[in-house]
């Protein structure tokens, strides 16, 4: 399983966030830090501001903070809104699959079970056990 480039964005955007401990942060600082596309960080942003993990400041001063608490935002529960699908094979997709052996294949069900069970470990970590107290993490975000 592979996350999708916005997923990423989104969690890189949320750990430098917490980084600045309650000072805001803007996308240009964030987009520097990571030498990533400032366009495509800032459609991250919105989309995480409407999910309320982020606040977003207009104007001059403003910025981005968190809306909750570090360890009120869930890994697994970010990534499962970030996330468009967890098709791993075409019969987890809904409908008919063109798949011959789908009737007698135990592929699906193992998948099934990996999958429930890579969410679960994501659902034991929050913001604040990925970035909070994390010294040399703020040292490597904040002085790029």
């Amino acid at each position: 399983m592979r996350l999708t480039t916005y997923t990423d964005y989104g969690l890189r955007l949320l750990m430098y966030v917490v980084s600045k401990d309650g000072d805001l942060a803007t996308i240009q600082e964030v987009a520097e830090a990571y030498g990533i596309s400032k366009n495509h960080l800032m459609k991250v942003a919105h989309n995480l501001g409407l999910l309320g993990y982020l606040e977003t400041i207009r104007g001059r001063g403003g910025g981005l903070k968190l809306a909750r608490r570090p360890e009120r935002i869930g890994l697994g529960e970010v990534i499962r809104r970030m996330e468009s699908d967890f098709v791993m094979v075409e019969c987890f997709e809904a409908g008919e699959s063109a798949c011959r052996i789908t009737r007698a294949c135990r592929l699906k069900g193992i998948l099934g079970e990996a999958l429930r069970a890579y969410l679960a470990v994501l659902d034991k970590y929050t913001l604040a056990d990925l970035a909070g107290d994390n010294a040399a993490l703020t040292k490597l975000l904040l002085s790029a």
